[in-house]
């Protein structure tokens, strides 16, 4: 057997999933320590999940899952909301192959980008509720788009019922090897003295690269300057060649620079550290407090799609997280396992769009 890839490092000794403006008092790392591993194992949703128990409000989360009778019918169709190729359509082809057998049809994968991966999600929402056609979602898609256009033709929470988000993923904060600054408390002394002079590059406006630099502005009463590329490739080039001050990167892409010295790490956006990159801090270590962003993907089925087919998609999915090929896959792409069940993901997207939208809001970017 693999070993296992790693788990969400979002626990109940970590900072809530529910990221705002201010900073909220979490568990001490003791409580978390004595907490049952299965717990500790939990999603990205597990603080917020913990307030709900205590109040009552997760009475539902736990129903157990029921077979659908006669599903699937035919083939079921996984929209990937982008281009073949990148993350997203890898992971939804390698879900796609290991669930197809166990549920006796084809899962083909089928490319509808467009709009930031709002063309793919639409066409999902407005298609028959009866769990034959699915969305690999994303961050932007199914939660930042709601924040940052009023046009949007669906709702990430109410268009849709998810089946599970899958895997998250942190971002490194990164800079020119050459660069001056060699610390997040560099960053931050020179963008307190320099206002909208730091520039950071990402794939456009509103991706999840984008989102947390904001973030980071708003934890640290800064104003970073957003450049925004058509795509990451563009960036991470302009990066080293020195022509931007930072990125907040996909980890898998920046650690290989970062190895041949033509990159630093000043941070990860994560809770703890990640295992690619175990001797950079998280940038919570380097002084900002309650500081934590991800970008995650899941599968999302239309709204109204009976709870028995989700439940049957999830257990399959459940199990296919758990094989030694995607164990493997995940590792390789420097991802977090999260397999979340269908009742914790419609929460968690619920938090997610409402984090966004307060972000946007302080951020004074404001929906287009």
């Amino acid at each position: 057997m693999q070993a296992a890839a790693p788990r969400s490092i979002w626990s109940l000794s970590a900072r809530p999933v529910f990221i705002s403006i201010s900073n909220k008092k979490s568990k001490t790392p003791e409580e978390g320590r004595n907490m049952k591993t299965k717990i500790e194992r939990r999603s990205l949703l597990s603080a917020a999940l913990a307030i709900a128990a205590a109040t009552g409000l997760s009475a539902g989360l736990a129903s157990p899952a029921v077979a659908a009778d006669g599903y699937p019918e035919k083939p079921v169709t996984l929209v990937v909301p982008f281009p073949p190729g990148g993350s997203t359509d890898l992971l939804a082809r390698q879900i796609g192959e290991a669930i197809s057998g166990p549920l006796g049809q084809p899962v083909v994968v089928e490319n509808r980008g467009g709009a930031g991966g709002t063309v793919g999600a639409n066409y999902v929402a407005t298609s028959e509720a009866d769990g034959h056609t699915l969305l690999m979602g994303v961050t932007g898609s199914n939660a930042i788009s709601a924040a940052l256009r009023d046009d949007l033709p669906y709702d990430p929470v109410t268009d849709f019922d998810p089946v599970s988000i899958i895997i998250a993923s942190p971002l490194a904060l990164v800079v020119n090897a050459e660069s001056e600054f060699n610390s997040v408390a560099d960053v931050i002394a020179y963008a307190k003295e320099n206002p909208e002079t730091f520039t950071h590059g990402t794939p456009g406006v509103g991706t999840s690269m984008h989102m947390t630099g904001e973030l980071f502005g708003l934890k640290t009463d800064t104003k970073l300057l957003h450049v925004p590329y058509k795509g990451s490739a563009q960036a991470l080039q302009d990066l080293l060649g020195g022509q931007l001050d930072a990125m907040f990167g996909d980890i898998l892409v920046t650690s290989e620079h970062i190895k041949t010295g033509r990159l630093r790490a000043l941070g990860v956006t994560s809770t703890q550290r990640h295992y690619m990159l175990p001797d950079v801090p998280t940038i919570e270590e380097a002084g900002i407090d309650g500081y934590a962003a991800f970008s995650w993907q899941g599968i999302f089925a239309p709204a109204g799609t009976p709870p028995e087919v989700l439940d049957t998609l999830y257990a399959e999915i459940a199990k296919a997280l758990e094989s030694d090929k995607l164990q493997t896959f995940f590792k390789e792409k420097g991802f977090l396992v999260e397999s979340m069940p269908p009742a914790e993901s419609k929460e968690f997207i619920a938090n997610e769009v409402m984090k966004w939208k307060g972000v946007v809001e302080a951020a004074g970017i404001g929906p287009k």
